[in-house]
């Protein structure tokens, strides 16, 4: 078995660097998954050995498993590997996510993509409605009281608080290169040496 076949749209990288969500998607209108204050995390189920159920299970949208094609939307043994290149490269690419995505659940960090998610995607929204996506992430990710809490230092907190008052495309931006640090650093070199991405890796290659 050699490719997946899949569809990888490309999301706008972070401004000055650089989580779906574990196919974690975008934070659309009131009632998106990763704004579900009563969502708490249970234990993740193994990877399990077989990598074609893996992946099937882990992205709804994977529909024919991996198999070989001459479609230019395969996922390619060059496109995995790239992912070891830099974090920035995995997160740009949506199978990426998901496969990150999974494996931070595993580690019961999963916030971390999200948060970074939800950030990208605060970054693109209407200015008439910033004020209230603002709210949600914050109450979501960053208060103190937060389900979904991220590890992030007392002065970027405040610091993150004050900026929502009058909310701007960048509000999150401080918050949201603390957590790619936090995941460039801790989690993705743990990532690339997990059973999951090199045994992709490996069934990719053949």
């Amino acid at each position: 078995m050699r490719a997946a076949a899949i569809s990888t749209p490309r999301l706008n990288k972070m401004p000055g660097i650089f989580f779906p969500s574990a196919n974690p998607g975008e934070l659309k209108g009131s009632d998106h998954c990763l704004l579900d204050d009563k969502t708490q995390k249970k234990r993740p189920k193994a990877f399990g050995t077989d990598l074609k159920a893996y992946l099937k299970s882990m992205l709804p949208h994977l529909e024919s498993g991996i198999k070989s094609s001459k479609s230019k939307d395969i996922l390619s043994a060059t496109e995995v590997i790239q992912w070891s290149q830099s974090l920035e490269k995995l997160l740009t690419n949506q199978t990426g996510q998901a496969v990150f995505g999974n494996f931070l659940k595993s580690e019961f960090s999963e916030e971390n993509i999200e948060f970074w998610l939800a950030c990208e995607d605060y970054k693109r929204t209407e200015s008439d409605h910033l004020h209230r996506k603002a709210e949600k992430i914050y109450k979501a990710f960053v208060q103190s009281d937060a389900t979904k809490q991220i590890n992030i230092d007392f002065h970027t907190r405040e610091s993150t608080a004050k900026k929502i008052q009058v909310p701007t495309p960048t509000s999150f931006d401080e918050a949201q290169k603390v957590i790619y640090t936090l995941m460039e650093r801790d989690s993705y070199p743990r990532f690339l040496k997990s059973e999951v991405y090199l045994k992709l890796l490996s069934e990719l290659q053949g």
